[in-house]
Protein backbone atom coordinates (compact mmCIF):
# COMPACT_ATOMS: atom_id res chain seq x y z
CA UNK A 1 0.00 0.00 0.00
CA UNK A 2 1.37 3.73 -0.76
CA UNK A 3 0.26 6.70 0.23
CA UNK A 4 0.46 10.37 -0.98
CA UNK A 5 0.82 12.81 2.25
CA UNK A 6 0.96 16.71 2.25
CA UNK A 7 3.47 18.47 5.21
CA UNK A 8 5.86 21.43 5.19
CA UNK A 9 3.79 22.71 1.86
CA UNK A 10 4.91 19.63 -0.19
CA UNK A 11 3.60 16.10 -0.96
CA UNK A 12 5.26 12.62 -0.52
CA UNK A 13 4.73 9.26 -2.35
CA UNK A 14 5.18 6.56 0.77
CA UNK A 15 4.97 3.30 1.62
CA UNK A 16 6.26 1.31 4.73
CA UNK A 17 9.46 1.33 5.67
CA UNK A 18 10.58 4.81 3.34
CA UNK A 19 12.81 6.66 4.76
CA UNK A 20 12.40 10.58 3.87
CA UNK A 21 13.33 13.98 4.89
CA UNK A 22 10.89 16.57 5.64
CA UNK A 23 10.84 19.92 6.73
CA UNK A 24 10.98 19.90 10.65
CA UNK A 25 8.24 17.99 12.42
CA UNK A 26 8.13 18.19 16.21
CA UNK A 27 9.64 14.76 18.45
CA UNK A 28 12.92 12.91 19.46
CA UNK A 29 14.78 9.93 17.84
CA UNK A 30 12.02 6.94 18.27
CA UNK A 31 8.72 9.26 18.86
CA UNK A 32 5.95 8.28 16.12
CA UNK A 33 4.59 11.20 14.52
CA UNK A 34 1.49 11.45 12.78
CA UNK A 35 0.65 13.10 9.39
CA UNK A 36 -3.04 13.74 9.19
CA UNK A 37 -2.85 15.05 5.71
CA UNK A 38 -3.33 12.46 3.00
CA UNK A 39 -4.61 13.05 -0.58
CA UNK A 40 -4.06 9.58 -1.69
CA UNK A 41 -4.30 6.16 -0.55
CA UNK A 42 -3.89 3.14 -2.81
CA UNK A 43 -2.72 -0.97 -3.21
CA UNK A 44 -2.32 -1.82 -6.95
CA UNK A 45 -4.95 -0.41 -8.92
CA UNK A 46 -7.31 0.34 -6.20
CA UNK A 47 -6.98 3.85 -5.36
CA UNK A 48 -8.63 6.38 -3.18
CA UNK A 49 -8.36 10.27 -4.13
CA UNK A 50 -9.22 12.46 -1.00
CA UNK A 51 -11.18 15.74 -1.99
CA UNK A 52 -8.80 16.99 -0.80
CA UNK A 53 -7.89 15.08 2.06
CA UNK A 54 -8.97 11.48 3.26
CA UNK A 55 -11.14 11.27 6.06
CA UNK A 56 -9.74 9.17 8.76
CA UNK A 57 -6.59 8.08 6.74
CA UNK A 58 -3.56 9.46 8.53
CA UNK A 59 0.49 8.03 7.91
CA UNK A 60 2.84 6.98 10.98
CA UNK A 61 6.09 7.43 10.77
CA UNK A 62 9.25 7.13 13.74
CA UNK A 63 11.54 10.23 13.75
CA UNK A 64 15.54 8.57 12.95
CA UNK A 65 16.80 12.33 13.58
CA UNK A 66 16.41 15.75 14.07
CA UNK A 67 19.03 17.70 11.28
CA UNK A 68 20.01 20.41 9.04
CA UNK A 69 20.14 21.05 4.96
CA UNK A 70 22.80 22.22 2.97
CA UNK A 71 23.27 26.44 3.57
CA UNK A 72 21.54 27.99 1.06
CA UNK A 73 23.17 31.53 -0.26
CA UNK A 74 20.63 33.68 -1.93
CA UNK A 75 22.30 37.44 -3.55
CA UNK A 76 20.65 39.80 -4.72
CA UNK A 77 21.88 43.37 -6.70
CA UNK A 78 20.21 46.38 -7.60
CA UNK A 79 21.71 47.86 -10.58
CA UNK A 80 23.04 51.23 -10.42
CA UNK A 81 22.11 51.33 -6.81
CA UNK A 82 25.06 50.52 -5.04
CA UNK A 83 22.94 47.83 -3.22
CA UNK A 84 23.87 44.31 -2.83
CA UNK A 85 22.89 42.01 -0.25
CA UNK A 86 23.39 37.95 0.79
CA UNK A 87 21.39 36.36 2.89
CA UNK A 88 22.33 32.32 4.03
CA UNK A 89 19.82 29.64 4.87
CA UNK A 90 19.57 26.16 6.48
CA UNK A 91 16.45 24.78 6.53
CA UNK A 92 15.77 22.42 9.33
CA UNK A 93 14.68 18.83 8.64
CA UNK A 94 13.32 15.70 10.04
CA UNK A 95 14.54 12.04 9.16
CA UNK A 96 11.64 9.61 9.45
CA UNK A 97 10.86 6.20 8.78
CA UNK A 98 7.20 5.20 7.69
CA UNK A 99 5.89 2.69 9.56
CA UNK A 100 2.40 2.37 8.68
CA UNK A 101 -0.47 3.64 6.43
CA UNK A 102 -3.69 3.61 8.75
CA UNK A 103 -7.44 4.00 7.17
CA UNK A 104 -10.83 4.20 9.22
CA UNK A 105 -9.86 6.26 11.62
CA UNK A 106 -7.30 3.90 13.12
CA UNK A 107 -4.52 5.01 15.18
CA UNK A 108 -0.90 3.32 15.50
CA UNK A 109 -0.03 0.57 16.49
CA UNK A 110 3.78 0.86 17.39
CA UNK A 111 4.92 2.73 20.69
CA UNK A 112 7.65 5.28 20.79
CA UNK A 113 11.05 4.00 21.25
CA UNK A 114 11.91 3.17 25.21
CA UNK A 115 14.68 6.21 26.31
CA UNK A 116 17.70 4.67 27.54
CA UNK A 117 19.35 5.45 30.23
CA UNK A 118 22.75 4.17 30.18
CA UNK A 119 24.33 6.73 32.26
CA UNK A 120 22.66 6.09 35.41
CA UNK A 121 23.35 2.17 35.00
CA UNK A 122 27.28 2.37 34.69
CA UNK A 123 27.32 5.05 37.28
CA UNK A 124 25.96 2.61 40.06
CA UNK A 125 28.64 -0.01 38.56
CA UNK A 126 31.51 2.60 39.61
CA UNK A 127 33.16 2.95 43.19
CA UNK A 128 31.02 5.54 44.62
CA UNK A 129 34.23 8.10 44.82
CA UNK A 130 33.42 8.04 40.47
CA UNK A 131 29.98 8.60 40.67
CA UNK A 132 30.21 12.01 42.00
CA UNK A 133 32.82 12.78 39.43
CA UNK A 134 30.86 11.15 36.33
CA UNK A 135 28.00 13.96 36.72
CA UNK A 136 29.95 17.10 37.21
CA UNK A 137 31.84 15.99 33.93
CA UNK A 138 28.19 15.96 32.18
CA UNK A 139 27.31 19.16 34.01
CA UNK A 140 30.68 20.32 32.28
CA UNK A 141 29.88 19.43 28.60
CA UNK A 142 26.72 20.57 28.54
CA UNK A 143 27.24 24.27 29.42
CA UNK A 144 29.91 24.61 27.42
CA UNK A 145 27.73 23.23 24.33
CA UNK A 146 24.81 26.15 25.99
CA UNK A 147 27.26 28.45 26.22
CA UNK A 148 26.34 31.72 23.59
CA UNK A 149 29.46 32.17 21.09
CA UNK A 150 29.96 36.26 22.70
CA UNK A 151 29.60 37.64 25.81
CA UNK A 152 26.70 40.39 26.06
CA UNK A 153 27.61 43.47 27.55
CA UNK A 154 26.16 45.65 30.02
CA UNK A 155 23.52 48.52 29.90
CA UNK A 156 20.98 49.04 26.58
CA UNK A 157 20.58 46.78 23.76
CA UNK A 158 20.97 48.85 20.02
CA UNK A 159 17.71 48.28 17.86
CA UNK A 160 19.62 45.39 15.70
CA UNK A 161 16.68 45.25 13.36
CA UNK A 162 17.88 49.20 12.16
CA UNK A 163 20.47 46.71 10.31
CA UNK A 164 19.44 46.29 6.48
CA UNK A 165 19.18 42.25 6.35
CA UNK A 166 18.27 41.95 9.89
CA UNK A 167 14.85 40.91 10.85
CA UNK A 168 13.01 40.40 13.91
CA UNK A 169 14.49 36.91 13.74
CA UNK A 170 17.92 37.22 12.94
CA UNK A 171 18.01 39.60 15.76
CA UNK A 172 16.76 37.54 18.24
CA UNK A 173 19.08 34.80 17.05
CA UNK A 174 22.54 37.25 17.63
CA UNK A 175 20.82 38.17 21.03
CA UNK A 176 21.12 34.53 22.12
CA UNK A 177 24.66 34.16 20.76
CA UNK A 178 25.57 37.15 23.35
CA UNK A 179 25.28 40.15 20.59
CA UNK A 180 23.51 42.70 21.30
CA UNK A 181 24.61 46.04 19.89
CA UNK A 182 26.14 47.90 17.09
CA UNK A 183 29.60 47.85 18.52
CA UNK A 184 29.79 44.71 19.10
CA UNK A 185 28.86 43.82 15.22
CA UNK A 186 31.40 46.89 14.23
CA UNK A 187 33.88 45.17 16.51
CA UNK A 188 33.66 41.54 14.88
CA UNK A 189 36.83 40.18 13.35
CA UNK A 190 37.30 38.13 10.53
CA UNK A 191 37.71 35.23 12.66
CA UNK A 192 34.71 36.32 14.28
CA UNK A 193 33.03 36.08 11.50
CA UNK A 194 34.10 32.67 10.59
CA UNK A 195 32.87 31.37 13.56
CA UNK A 196 29.18 33.05 13.16
CA UNK A 197 28.91 31.35 9.83
CA UNK A 198 30.25 28.33 11.21
CA UNK A 199 27.70 28.21 14.10
CA UNK A 200 24.64 30.22 12.85
CA UNK A 201 22.67 30.34 9.58
CA UNK A 202 24.22 33.45 8.18
CA UNK A 203 26.55 33.62 5.40
CA UNK A 204 30.44 35.93 6.02
CA UNK A 205 29.51 38.22 2.96
CA UNK A 206 26.01 38.58 4.78
CA UNK A 207 27.47 39.27 8.08
CA UNK A 208 30.32 41.47 6.68
CA UNK A 209 27.71 43.56 5.20
CA UNK A 210 25.89 44.05 8.69
CA UNK A 211 29.84 45.14 10.02
CA UNK A 212 30.01 47.98 7.61
CA UNK A 213 26.42 48.71 8.20
CA UNK A 214 27.03 48.65 12.58
CA UNK A 215 30.40 50.99 11.85
CA UNK A 216 27.74 53.84 11.13
CA UNK A 217 25.44 53.41 13.33
CA UNK A 218 28.06 53.08 16.37
CA UNK A 219 29.38 56.47 15.08
CA UNK A 220 26.00 57.76 15.51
Amino acid sequence: MFAVIKTGGKQYRVAADDLLKVEKVAGEAGDIVEFPHVLVVGEGEDVTLGAPFIDGASVAAEVVEQGRGKKVIAFKKRRRQNSRRTRGHRQLLTTVRISEILTGGAKPSKKPAAKKDAAPKKAEDKPAAKKDAAPKKTEAKTEVAAAPLFTAPAGDKDELTTIKGIGPVAAGQLHEQGITTFAQIAALSDKDVARIDEAMPFSADQIKDWRDQAKELAKG
